[in-house]
């Protein structure tokens, strides 16, 4: 896990230092155990390393593989790179580290650029031919690891980093707002697809790609996989029990692949099934003396800030060394700007804070964790699936319970020069009216997995968990799990509520208590409410010089959400006023 970043110019310029130093200096949070850089002539690399597997220096990059005319610079994990490495060496491939970073270096030479076929793992690189002068973007299937890019204004220079603000360290950006992601911002529960992000001369590659770049600046895409949501032959005939044995199997071996490290593997265990479920699976798997983390926070409104009461019992259960932390709403207050500040793009859920203070703590102890994430976007565990069972209307549908605002809301909160089509609408009209996924639950987890996911719980979590240099490793979003649980009928998934097949299959591991209890999620209840203090720092941030003169939002909106935030949440629950705050701090926190 590390932060990489790169500059490759198209004419005969060669590629700044300076630059390339600039963006690996702004990652250090990411790999804080050690840097480097490389560059020759149009191409420069650089790297910040978080030592995980071959603890030694042989394993730092920038790699250079001098036999093979190749370079590379990675971020992520490779978890069959042991299986890959004896395959390679078979074929006659020598090396000169025992990590996962040259393994790549290797695949790519004997199989080319799709060598990522081959790969179980998170992954983001770019990997540089010598002697054809070609370079390769790639990320992976889930977009678990980040990729941003930025064109100079000629298009003759692209600069490339595992964070947005890494490219504004570089400098040289065109940071005007960009009205589509704007719109997606505001609409689509602050969701901004790829390849756009806030910012209009930063874009990032979508997942599962490949970005090919030839000397002379001309590009290719390759998108190399997509999970299929209909039934392969056979799979009409399978019981309930079949599926069930089914996922079990497979997520044990998503856990065990995990696990691959050098160093220890813990769990941040919020007490939900999914983080229970690891927790079991590593015990019944034989780990002894595993580490597990839960946070809570106080109460605000009379909603728990804590789900201790589970991860507690979960803890008991399984013999685990289990850390309890809690913070107090002063602390949460305090820390709001760095959290913002390691944002790379602005996310409005509440539990950044929640992963980002727990994440401090973690890192005191572990250098890896194993996280739930997933699980609800790819087992149906949201309370919008079962509905759309009888939907007539599906994105509609959809759109009525998961987005923000609707086009006409969006149009009243918005400056007239960013008044415009409705983009979040139509786009998830055209992501439902896509083949391969039959029915109206499908198309909506679809979303979920391939987009809402990716640029909202797994983005938040590499963010909050890599400023404070921990890897988070998220099994339910294994590709093969996935693939698995795209071909399970949408009725068997979602039945009782949701989660159904998941669930069933937990019972095997964990105890019913954490099964059967009302849906949970990571509480802040302070960001949720915003009383006392924290309205008054979300007031100033929107009163501010900075604010006023930008004139994102109307100003008649803002007062009517500041004079009465808790009357105006989402579909979702979530403070519209926090989202607006959230977006300006953001860019006030970036100089923007």
């Amino acid at each position: 896990m590390c932060g990489i970043c790169g500059e490759i110019t198209f004419d005969a310029r060669p590629a700044s230092n300076a630059a390339v130093a600039a963006m690996t200096a702004a990652m250090t949070p990411r790999g804080p155990d050690a840097g480097g850089g490389y560059a020759q002539g149009r191409i420069a690399f650089g790297h910040r390393r978080l030592k995980i597997v071959d603890l030694s220096e042989h394993a730092c990059q920038p790699m250079v593989d001098s036999e093979l005319g190749l370079a590379l610079v990675f971020n992520g994990m490779i978890y069959n790179y042991r299986e890959l490495r004896r395959e390679l060496k078979a074929r006659g491939y020598r090396f000169f580290s025992h990590g996962d970073s040259e393994v790549l270096i290797k695949a790519y030479h004997a199989w080319g650029p799709r060598f990522v076929d081959r790969l179980a793992g998170m992954f983001a690189f770019a990997l540089w031919e010598r002697d054809s002068g070609r370079v390769v973007l790639g990320r992976d299937r889930l977009g678990i690891k980040p990729l941003y890019y930025s064109y100079s204004g000629d298009a003759r220079r692209l600069r490339f980093a595992s964070t947005l603000p890494a490219l504004l360290a570089a400098g040289e950006v065109d940071t005007a707002i960009d009205p589509v992601a704007l719109h997606h911002y505001m609409s689509f529960h602050a969701v901004v697809p790829a390849p756009y992000t806030i910012l209009r001369g930063v874009r990032k590659l979508p997942p599962a790609t490949l970005l090919t770049l030839e000397p002379d600046g001309t590009r290719r895409e390759e998108h190399y996989w997509a999970p299929s949501f209909e039934p392969e032959a056979g799979d009409e005939a399978r019981s309930p029990e079949e599926w069930r044995e089914a996922v079990l199997g497979t997520l044990r071996t998503a856990v065990r692949r995990r696990t691959v490290a050098d160093v220890p593997v813990g769990v941040l265990l919020s007490g939900g099934v999914d983080s229970s479920l690891i927790v079991g699976l590593l015990a019944e798997a034989g780990q002894r003396d595993l580490n597990t983390f839960s946070v809570g926070f106080e109460s605000v409104g009379g909603e728990a800030g804590d789900e201790f009461r589970y991860s507690d019992l979960v803890a008991r259960t399984f013999g685990t060394r289990h850390h309890r932390i809690e913070i107090d709403a002063q602390r949460t207050l305090d820390a709001l700007p760095d959290c913002i500040h390691a944002m790379s793009e602005p996310m409005v859920s509440h539990d950044a804070i929640g992963f980002y203070l727990l994440s401090d703590h973690v890192s005191r102890e572990m250098k890896v964790v194993q996280s739930g994430q997933g699980a609800d976007e790819v087992f149906g565990g949201y309370h919008w699936y079962p509905p759309l069972l009888e939907s007539t209307d599906p994105a509609g549908d959809y759109a009525r319970v998961f987005c923000d605002r609707d086009h006409a809301e969006y149009l009243q909160a918005v400056h007239p020069d960013f008044a415009g089509a409705d983009h979040s609408g139509r786009f998830i009209e055209e992501h439902f009216a896509r083949p391969g996924a039959p029915g109206a639950v499908d198309r909506a987890l679809r979303i979920d997995t391939t987009v809402m996911l990716v640029d909202d719980p797994v983005k938040r979590v590499d963010n909050m968990t890599m400023a404070w240099g921990l890897e988070a490793r998220v099994p339910f979003l294994d590709h093969e799990l996935v693939e698995l649980a795209g071909r399970i009928p949408a009725s068997l998934k979602v039945a009782g509520g949701g989660k159904h097949v998941l669930k069933e299959a937990a019972r095997a591991v964990i105890p019913a208590a954490v099964i059967d209890r009302p849906k949970g999620y990571f509480p802040v209840p302070a960001l949720k409410y915003l009383r006392g203090p924290y309205l008054e720092r979300v007031r100033a941030t929107l009163d501010s010089p900075a604010a006023r003169a930008r004139k994102l939002f109307r100003r008649e909106y803002v007062d009517t959400l500041l004079a009465d935030p808790e009357a105006h949440v989402t579909p979702l629950r979530g403070s519209k006023l926090w989202q607006l705050a959230l977006l300006e701090s953001w860019l006030q926190s970036h100089g923007i």
